[in-house]
């Protein structure tokens, strides 16, 4: 296990502005909990459990969701995917038919409520956290439970057939979905918010710039303005190519970009062209993180933090997440290399 190290909530935050500090974070949008339990050597199963894991790992933050019931979504939408006896539960996005194709089965679908959001994992959490140590609120994907809901195929085929069942769809998650950001911006402890919300391939947009300017950007604007009111970072997760959206994603407001997914843009040249205006998280190959040697991770770490980091608005860490199969002992090799490099 990797030495214990004391939070810097300060020095995180001012990376996330793209301020100059004397060292160079780490952060994730996602860590499986089989890697935290092996990490802390027991069950997470409270709160308490999960900061324990986020600090003594040597992030800055515990990064927490509401709760809120999807469960119609989740269960019946995802039963036809499951594979008995599975060790590992994975969800899967339909290509075809999904939950909601037509008009009876959007008004027979019940999205949550709002006033049925429970926020108190937020309170318990605000007891157990360490000194200079903040809380980042999460959550995502209006625009991905929009085609979700739907199946990939129905939802293009109703761009041009049923675009008001789409846009429906669409206003119905965005409501519920914005109005968590509202609540969690509030909490004192609540040091930044992260939207995840993939629009993009490995070689490209998901569906055409201007789909995504009606069902996309405008959530992304109005959570990125929200942050902007209280003075908070957001961070934007979007695996893919997104150059052909980049501008509109600066234009919308949004401090930090992640994840910067290796096979589809480069690091350095991201951060030449847009590090005027975007803080990068991520990078680090999910894929050298679990098949590579110790020394290659060490190495693309290290090139990472020389090349990007040193010009400060970067943190280290995954080209997407921590799944379970990463290499654990690479993945401590990743947290252990950015701790103790030396600005």
């Amino acid at each position: 296990m990797i030495k214990q190290y004391k939070p810097d909530l300060e020095s995180f935050l001012k990376t996330l502005r793209r301020e100059k500090t004397n060292k160079i974070p780490i952060a994730e949008l996602g860590i499986h909990p089989l890697i935290k339990e092996k990490f802390l050597g027991r069950k997470i199963e409270t709160v308490k459990d999960e900061i324990d894991f986020w600090s003594k790992a040597g992030y800055d933050y515990v990064k927490l969701q509401p709760k809120v019931n999807f469960n119609q979504y989740k269960e019946e939408f995802q039963k036809k995917y499951d594979v008995e006896n599975q060790s590992i539960k994975r969800n899967w996005s339909s290509e075809e038919s999904g939950l909601i194709l037509n008009d009876e089965d959007f008004n027979n679908y019940s999205f949550p409520r709002i006033e049925e959001i429970d926020y108190s994992n937020f309170e318990e959490a605000v007891k157990f956290l360490p000194e200079n140590f903040g809380i980042i609120g999460q959550y995502g994907d209006i625009f991905t439970m929009t085609w979700e809901l739907m199946g990939f195929e129905n939802f293009s085929l109703a761009l041009f057939e049923n675009y008001d069942l789409v846009k429906r769809i669409n206003n119905s998650l965005g409501e519920v979905i914005f109005s968590m950001f509202q609540n969690m911006i509030t909490i004192d402890e609540v040091a930044a918010i992260w939207y995840s919300d993939d629009i993009a391939f490995a070689n490209g947009l998901i569906v055409s710039p201007d789909t995504l300017d009606d069902l996309f950007f405008p959530w992304l604007k109005k959570i990125a303005a929200l942050a902007k009111e209280y003075n908070k970072p957001l961070i934007y997760h979007s695996d893919g190519l997104l150059y052909d959206a980049m501008d509109k994603i600066i234009e919308c407001g949004i401090d930090v970009l992640h994840p910067i997914e290796p096979k589809a843009m480069n690091i350095v040249q991201v951060k030449r062209k847009y590090g005027e205006h975007l803080a990068l998280i991520g990078n680090i190959d999910v894929d050298l993180l679990s098949r590579g040697s110790k020394e290659e991770v060490r190495n693309a770490v290290i090139q990472n933090i020389e090349t990007v980091g040193l010009a400060s608005g970067y943190c280290v860490g995954s080209g997407n997440s921590i799944p379970e199969y990463v290499n654990f002992e690479n993945y401590l090799v990743m947290i252990d290399v950015t701790k103790n490099y030396i600005l």
